[in-house]
């Protein structure tokens, strides 16, 4: 038996879509402030920001869906421990204060030089910044050096949890088979790594581009590495996950196996296994093992394209598990099919609005807080 629905929405996709991205992005920005790999030097500031602006939208989606998005402060005053949404709230709170401190302690020297330097009204919103603190001795840089190594420490176990409580939100409902598996939590944490990298990676070669930079190898390199041997790990996950529940044969598998096969036939088997991951698996294993061999356009080239080929699939696993799981019966005796509507409050021109909002606001924090000038040695 099949029906149409329409009680999930596109809206729904991005807020795991985009707190994927945040997690992803600030890991990257860790390969420099915390392990002090000076091949990320060039991308170290510019990840950060990234991850401060997907942050700063990450809860739109939620809050587009509520009825009265006013009340959602309530999930912080009145917390109640035994909800994993509750547990959302204190995640996202801690790891957005850690996230904001290290971007002011990073970007600090560059504000108060502006501060000192800029004519006028120009120099106000740094010297706002500059929160009174305009020490740029040496020592001060130094002691701001290891705030800042301290607070990106603790924030990659916290950006792992904030995207890893996602899919736990889905792994821990034990109604549906398609969703309680305990893979889930991990799977999305890798995903989430594997979407931040390949952002970056599609950002970096094209702000390069448009300001006429030249694109540091050495970083794209280690950014392409790291992108391949997370995508291994990812697919390797997603696999297992599909081939376990084959094998098992429980009842579950009578439901799950014509959900993949004819409901979800285009956007798992030919968007997220082709031309998501099998593609770009053989994109980036050329442009990793015959590095020496290949120009570095067409290294540029290969590695590009395979990012945006993962954000494809990222996007895609992410509505196969959102969209796929409600397509599924209550009862499991049948499947139904899904319409999304455009123009709707949480339609696609919704969805689309919602995606576009943090690069607007990447592009605008990036004006304010320059990621590509000479402080980034000093951080």
């Amino acid at each position: 038996m099949i029906e149409a629905f329409r009680y999930t929405f596109p809206t729904d996709m991005m807020y795991p879509y985009i707190t994927g991205l945040v997690a992803g992005a600030f890991i990257v920005s860790s390969l420099y402030h915390v392990f002090h790999k000076e091949e990320y030097a060039p991308i170290g500031r510019f990840a950060l920001l990234t991850s401060l602006a997907f942050l700063l939208c990450a809860t739109m989606p939620l809050l587009n869906h509520l009825g009265h998005p006013e009340r959602a402060m309530n999930i912080m005053i009145t917390p109640h421990f035994t909800s994993a949404m509750a547990g959302f709230g204190v995640l996202y709170s801690f790891y957005l204060v850690v996230l904001v401190l290290e971007v002011w302690l990073v970007f600090r020297p560059d504000i108060v030089r502006l501060a000192q330097t800029l004519p006028g009204w120009k120099s106000l919103p740094y010297r706002l910044l500059a929160l009174g603190v305009d020490d740029l001795r040496p020592e001060t840089l130094a002691l701001d050096r290891k705030v800042i190594t301290i607070l990106a420490t603790i924030g990659i176990p916290a950006a792992c949890l904030l995207h890893g409580y996602v899919g736990f939100l889905f792994g821990a409902i034990k109604a549906n088979p398609w969703w309680s598996t305990p893979l889930m939590p991990i799977i999305f944490l890798f995903s989430a790594v594997v979407s931040g990298i390949a952002l970056l990676i599609v950002l970096y070669q094209f702000v390069a581009k448009v300001r006429g930079d030249e694109i540091s190898q050495p970083c794209l390199r280690g950014l392409a590495r790291w992108l391949w041997y997370f995508q291994i790990q990812t697919i390797t996950l997603e696999l297992l996950e599909i081939i376990t529940l084959a094998y098992e044969r429980n009842e579950e598998w009578e439901i799950i196996a014509p959900l993949i096969t004819h409901q979800l036939a285009f956007s798992f088997i030919s968007v997220q296994m082709i031309l998501g991951s099998l593609i770009p698996f053989i994109l980036l294993m050329l442009a990793v093992l015959l590095d020496r061999y290949l120009h570095a356009k067409v290294r540029n080239t290969l590695t590009f394209t395979a990012s945006l080929l993962l954000l494809i699939q990222v996007f895609s696993m992410r509505w196969n598990v959102v969209i796929g799981g409600q397509m599924m019966s209550k009862s499991l005796r049948g499947l139904r099919d899904f319409h999304p509507e455009f123009l709707a409050k949480e339609g696609v021109l919704a969805a689309i609005l919602l995606f576009a909002i943090p690069f607007v606001l990447l592009y605008g924090l990036a004006k304010l807080l320059p990621p590509f000038g000479r402080a980034h040695q000093t951080s």
